[in-house]
């Protein structure tokens, strides 16, 4: 009992010194953490509004071309299927280093934070398409028939009826898009993306530093929790009107 309670005191002195430690180390490693900050917000910002531009679209062509949509058309919606499927299929580590070469292509390189957006959007888009096409899906066909038979647009019909009725769920697929896009982020750090996954690689694990580590692990956490309460927030008041 003795040499057991000894042993628990050591551990909790040395959880207390870890911390201690790392509190002291803190303002020293502030400038990185603030760089490394920054570059992840930028990446995952552009990698979000280039997913939008491009996977709202795209999800809108998947209902509409589906049978019965505004504009059936069996074999398109089969070709831009098999195209999300493959894009939502390969892993984002895999994705990043097959894209190397379209990257120096489209950015002149292939490391920092404007290199990892091309990856980054590449794997975001299937994915907000598919979140576009399943909340979609979810509007009342009623509303949708209504507008039909008073002679709107098709067009008319996607811009003001459809995606309006969406929005609280495209808002939820996006807050989601954007978590997946900082976890993306991260991992893009392995072949020198930048941002915290970049720092928590170079300064974390290949010089031992864990505190780096901690430091990396908290800010990633505090920004998906900020990005998930802003995005049920707006999701709440939209679904309210």
């Amino acid at each position: 009992m003795i040499t057991n309670e000894i042993l628990y005191l050591a551990q909790e002195g040395n959880a207390v010194t870890a911390v201690t430690d790392f509190v002291r180390e803190w303002p020293n490693m502030w400038p990185s953490l603030w760089l490394g900050t920054m570059d992840t917000v930028y990446m995952v910002w552009w990698a979000t509004v280039v997913s939008v531009l491009f996977g709202l679209p795209l999800g809108v062509l998947l209902v509409a071309t589906d049978k019965g949509g505004l504009i059936p058309a069996p074999a398109a919606r089969a070709v831009l299927s098999a195209i999300v499927n493959i894009g939502r299929s390969l892993p984002f580590i895999v994705l990043m280093v097959a894209v190397l070469t379209l990257t120096r292509f489209l950015v002149g390189t292939t490391l920092g934070p404007t290199a990892a957006i091309v990856p980054l959007s590449i794997g975001a888009i299937p994915f907000f398409a598919r979140l576009v096409e399943t909340s979609l899906r979810e509007v009342d066909r009623g509303v949708i028939e209504a507008a039909h038979a008073m002679g709107t647009r098709k067009s008319t019909i996607v811009g003001k009826v459809l995606l309006p009725e969406a929005m609280p769920g495209l808002i939820a697929g996006l807050v989601m898009t954007v978590v997946t896009l900082i976890s993306y982020s991260a991992m893009a750090g392995a072949i020198g993306g930048g941002g915290l996954g970049d720092l928590a690689i170079r300064e974390g694990y290949q010089r031992f530093n864990d505190h780096y580590l901690w430091a990396t692990v908290i800010l990633l956490v505090v920004i998906v929790q900020i990005a998930q309460s802003l995005g049920d927030l707006l999701v709440r008041r939209l679904s309210r009107r």
